[in-house]
Formats: C-alpha cells, sequence, structure tokens
C-alpha cells in the first residue's frame, strides 16, 4: 500500500497515470473538486456545512477539506490513496501531514511529473478530440484522419478545447508553477520528492512511477 502526492503542471498527465493506478493497484484517487461536490449531496453534518458555505459562495476553509480527507481516509483503500490538487499551499501540507501521523498513516513519495514547457505547449495546443468517442489526436504525432472521419468511431466531429492554445497554456503554466514551488522545496527538505520525466511515453512513466512506489 502507497500513499502518494500527484505533482505537475497541466497537461503533463497526471490524469492518465492516477486512473492507471486506481484501475491496476486498487488506490483511491483523491481530488478535492470531487470531494466537495461529493460532499454536497451526502447528507452528513460536513457536507451540509460544505453545501451551505459553497451555496453563498464562499470558499472552503482548509479545516473543512481536510475534515473531508480525514472521513475518506477512515474508509480505508487497499492500495492507499493518491492526493491529486491538494496539498496547494504550505499550510495545507502542514495540516496534511498532521493528519497523517494522527491517523497512523505516512505519505510514501511526492511525485512530480517535469515536463519542458516548450515540448508541453506543442503537446496541448496541437491536441483535438472526437466528440462522438472521446479518442485523443494531435496534429503532429496521431492526426486526424485525412478522411475526417475518426478511426475509432466514423463520428466528423473534432474539437479542441478553447484554453488549448499558447497564450492561455502558458498563464496556467505560470500560475502552477508559482503555486507549486514553495511544496517542491518543503517535500524536498522532507525527503519525500521524486520526479520523473512526464513527457516519456504513457507506458515509460508507468514504469519509473512503480519503481518509484517500490513494486
Amino acid at each position: 500500500m502507497s500513499n502518494i502526492i500527484l505533482l505537475g503542471p497541466p497537461g503533463a498527465g497526471k490524469g492518465t497515470q492516477a486512473r492507471y493506478l486506481v484501475e491496476s493497484r486498487g488506490m483511491v484517487q483523491l481530488s478535492t473538486g470531487d470531494m466537495l461536490r461529493e460532499a454536497q449531496t451526502s447528507g452528513t453534518e460536513m457536507g451540509k456545512k460544505v453545501a451551505a458555505i459553497m451555496a453563498e459562495g464562499k470558499l472552503v476553509t482548509d479545516q473543512i477539506v481536510i475534515g473531508l480527507i480525514r472521513e475518506k481516509l477512515r474508509e480505508g483503500a487497499e492500495g492507499g490513496f493518491i492526493f491529486d490538487g491538494f496539498p496547494r499551499t504550505l499550510a495545507q501540507a502542514d495540516a496534511l501531514a498532521k493528519l497523517l501521523d494522527e491517523m497512523g498513516l505516512k505519505l510514501d513519495a511526492v511525485i512530480e511529473m517535469q515536463v519542458d514547457d516548450d515540448a508541453l505547449v506543442a503537446r496541448i495546443t496541437g491536441r483535438s478530440t472526437c466528440g462522438g468517442c472521446g479518442e485523443v489526436y494531435h496534429d503532429q504525432t496521431k492526426p486526424w484522419p485525412e478522411d475526417g472521419k475518426c478511426a475509432n468511431c466514423g463520428s466528423t466531429d473534432a474539437t479542441r478545447r478553447a484554453d488549448d492554445n499558447e497564450d492561455s497554456l502558458k498563464t496556467r503554466l505560470m500560475e502552477y508553477y508559482k503555486k507549486t514551488s514553495p511544496l517542491i522545496g518543503y517535500f524536498y527538505a522532507k525527503g519525500n520528492l521524486q520526479r520523473l520525466d512526464g513527457l516519456a511515453s504513457i507506458a515509460e512513466v508507468r514504469k519509473n512511477m512503480a519503481w518509484i512506489m517500490g513494486a
């Protein structure tokens, strides 16, 4: 069993790798956004608090997010937990460390999926998705078929995300680095930080992640 934090800029492949770990290892992915949405309709005391706060358009406090994580940790997970989108600040990192300690758990690794920004921009801005089946294409590495039909389902609906453009992506990258830089130093000092190439093939990233996690 392993408990890990996945760090990486938008487009680095965190979601792809997290889904694989959930399927192959029985891990539970703890996404802040998912937990908040689930809590709103849970009917629990914590859920009612979350629903009331979000209904007023206010930000949910770190204390409440930690409370939601505590509930999930109590449920247990055969393969461990993946913390996705949390922590984002040093205060949250300290709160998470305290919570894990209280529950007799430990953080096994903080895995940073590093990328070359220019290569990432090229990878993201060239993406298109089939509106019929979700198949992903790329202008350079997997172009849309010449006949204009998706090779998987035959749909002619090719779409691109509005924010998958160079200016928008560079803004998102800058925001990520500003928020994450303190956390990188924090976890490095604690000896938790492990790095891998997020732009390697999916199979290579999986292999390196498995090595980091000791399996």
